[in-house]
């Protein structure tokens, strides 16, 4: 199937490799993750031998993940790890182990369906070292995108090796996709599944202001860096954080101007489930800086989303952008 330059591509979906070696055992870390499969279309991703989440062949068949794709409209999609395999808490050497096994299995599925998926990696963000080796090795095989954590282990992209990793991929040309994980405040929400809606959209307002007020945008000027989620609750809250900015001194000791008129320079995908939600984000940020997305295959993301994007009731140079233009632009198609 040959999918035309102005298909609907898909930003924000997860895969996972169908299996991977013992690394636990390799490098004698506890709570490793591994893959239990039950049968060629159910598994359960496992924390050593905790269940973290039942997942489906979705995750891994990329037959599978076609099919949907074909159902919902899909051109293409951003194939992007499972934010809980980014493993930061690992020593540099396991992580960066699993990230390149979780990069040549995106490598394969990509270089087997060229016209229907995108690659974007992971690295271990917790060693710059590690990270920027992986970065150059996936930028010469293709790869357009890396994804990362809006933290790693509570360093965030003004602190310096975070930002380190940002400057390497600023330099190859890789567009960078944010996700949340780990966010502060979840061992107190952990009751009703909160932290998905609450806790993750915090932590990408809190990865935003940092990156912004931190100055690291004025350093990175042709960085591009998307964020999932609609970025979160940052966008209600930025007259909040402008407002700030103008009365505490705090605010300007990154050297950064007033954060919203860093707006431009930022990317997000649509997912907030609300067409009233998405049009005030194409008021504040322009469509042309908005893409479509679902957090396929997982619950909380969007079953249908063109179909979800027609309720918003846009024009026809609105939609486009959304569909697959701002994409094409991010990850320089």
């Amino acid at each position: 199937m040959t999918i035309c330059g102005c298909s609907p591509i898909d930003v924000h979906t997860h895969i996972l490799p169908p299996g991977w070696e013992d690394l636990a055992s390799e490098f004698g870390i506890a709570g490793w993750p591994s893959l239990k499969q039950h049968s060629t279309c159910q598994a359960t991703i496992m924390l050593g031998e905790r269940e973290f989440r039942k997942v489906t062949d979705q995750c891994f068949a990329p037959v599978t993940r076609i099919a949907d794709m074909d159902k919902t409209g899909i051109g293409r999609q951003l194939i992007s790890p499972v934010p809980v395999l980014f493993c930061y808490w690992g020593t540099p050497e396991a992580t960066a182990r699993f990230a390149a096994i979780q990069n040549d299995y995106i490598a394969r599925v990509v270089s087997d369906y060229p016209d229907r998926f995108i690659g974007a990696a992971t690295v271990a963000m917790q060693s710059p070292k590690f990270a920027i080796a992986e970065l150059e090795r996936v930028k010469k095989i293709g790869f357009k995108c890396v994804e990362i954590g809006t933290n790693v282990n509570g360093l965030y992209p003004d602190d310096a090796a975070y930002e380190e990793i940002l400057t390497a991929a600023e330099a190859l040309d890789m567009a960078v996709f944010v996700h949340p994980w780990d966010g502060f405040g979840e061992d107190q929400i952990r009751r009703y599944y909160l932290p998905h809606m609450v806790a993750l959209p915090a932590e990408t307002s809190l990865s935003i202001a940092r990156l912004i007020v931190g100055g690291v945008l004025d350093r990175r000027k042709t960085l591009r860096v998307g964020f999932a989620h609609g970025g979160g609750n940052f966008l209600p809250l930025l007259p909040r954080i402008d407002h700030g900015y103008r009365v505490r001194p705090e605010m300007k000791t990154g050297g950064a101007g007033l954060p919203s008129s860093y707006l431009r320079r930022l990317y997000f995908d649509n997912i907030t489930h609300s067409a009233e939600t998405l049009r005030q984000m194409i008021a504040a940020v322009g469509s042309d800086r908005i893409m479509l997305g679902s957090d396929y295959p997982f619950d909380m993301g969007v079953a249908e989303p063109i179909k979800e994007l027609e309720a918003a009731n846009l024009s026809a140079s609105e939609r486009d952008d959304i569909l697959y233009r701002s994409a094409t632009e991010f990850l320089k198609l």
